[in-house]
């Protein structure tokens, strides 16, 4: 690339507000708890406790999360009385979220698509060795005396 062409795109790249911001949010979304929250407020309005009970968690470790997410202004509150709803923040947040399913779940397509136009018996020996094992189970720990070997 020559210096000319870099050149000219300084003046449009990100400030450095917005590129930290941008990566903030991100970051927001890059923890499985927070993605399952945003997940289940992108459905409905809820309070701690309902989401507490839907995901498994202790409302201390909900609230904490919430916390962090209204700061990121990812949700927004609903005052009724006592109890307190949550809600993602708007549009914009329900349409990132969406994109990035969709993302995960195209490149998810794409890649056994692949598998099976460049490689059709080893896609079906690895099907059929996913369905012979049954659900997916946590990995051995490494240092683990009692690891299955290789296959």
């Amino acid at each position: 690339m020559s210096m000319r062409s870099y050149v000219s795109l300084r003046p449009r790249l990100l400030g450095e507000a917005s590129v930290a911001s941008l990566a903030e949010t991100f970051r927001a979304l890059g923890d499985t708890t927070r993605v399952r929250m945003l997940d289940a407020l992108s459905r409905a309005e809820l309070c701690v406790q309902d989401l507490a009970d839907l995901l498994g968690l202790t409302q201390s470790a909900v609230s904490h999360q919430l916390r962090l997410l209204r700061a990121m202004r990812l949700v927004r509150t609903r005052r009724d009385g006592r109890l307190v709803y949550y809600a993602l923040d708007d549009d914009h947040i329900v349409k990132l979220f969406a994109q990035g399913l969709e993302h995960v779940e195209e490149k998810s397509a794409a890649g056994t698509a692949r598998l099976r136009a460049h490689a059709p018996g080893v896609a079906r020996a690895f099907q059929a060795r996913e369905s012979d094992r049954g659900p997916k189970r946590a990995a051995p720990h490494r240092h683990s005396q009692t690891a299955e070997p290789h296959r």
